[in-house]
């Protein structure tokens, strides 16, 4: 872990005129606190150094672990994102380590702790209209405020593959629906969780 990563991502956004970053990570179970405390570094530094700039965290799930949630949380990021990927019984097929009602747990702690909470899943997987419907009430019921819904496209042949691509006109309905639920949605084929960030970011 570079432990001057903090500094450098202020100069990146300074550099680069930013008003809104999103700091993601893979996940580091190899670290004792899993990045946890890199993030809240970073959060921190940015918040310190760039005035006005918004910073959304994109985490992993640090294996549902409230102590290490805990460090992110109190960084008060502008916006706390993890995205629950798939439908419940999907999941398991979908998702390395990570599950679902984790998922949610940790999006419900983040929304219990006053951050304003974002997650974002896949379609294309195999999943039912229903699934997807009680996918979005539960994200929801835990607190999400802002939803992204995109195209499954597999990153290579050994992964997952695609059950279907779904119509302009399936997305549109998609997004009618997901705005029933949430403040701010951003559905679309290209759509992955930074997309248009800066739109989602005023909750």
């Amino acid at each position: 872990m570079d432990v001057g990563e903090p500094g450098k991502l202020v100069e990146a956004v300074r550099v680069l005129r930013l008003s809104h970053v999103v700091v993601t990570s893979p996940a580091r179970d190899d670290l004792a606190d899993q990045g946890a405390g890199q993030f809240s570094s970073v959060v921190r530094a940015l918040h310190a150094e760039v005035p006005g700039v918004t910073v959304e965290v994109l985490t992993p799930d640090f294996q549902g672990r409230s102590d290490l949630l805990k460090i992110i949380f109190d960084a008060r990021p502008d916006v706390f994102n993890h995205n629950v990927e798939t439908v419940r019984r999907l999941s398991p097929q979908v998702r390395a380590l990570a599950t679902y009602d984790r998922s949610l747990s940790v999006l419900k702690a983040a929304a219990e702790s006053g951050l304003a909470v974002k997650s974002g899943l896949m379609v294309g997987l195999g999943e039912k209209r229903e699934e997807l419907l009680e996918t979005f009430h539960d994200l929801q019921r835990v607190g999400v405020r802002a939803l992204t819904v995109g195209q499954y496209l597999p990153p290579g042949p050994r992964f997952f593959p695609v059950d279907r691509f779904y119509s302009l006109e399936e997305f549109r309905d998609i997004k009618a629906e997901a705005g029933k639920l949430f403040e701010k949605v951003m559905v679309g084929p290209l759509v992955r969780s930074s997309y248009h960030a800066d739109e989602l970011v005023k909750l």
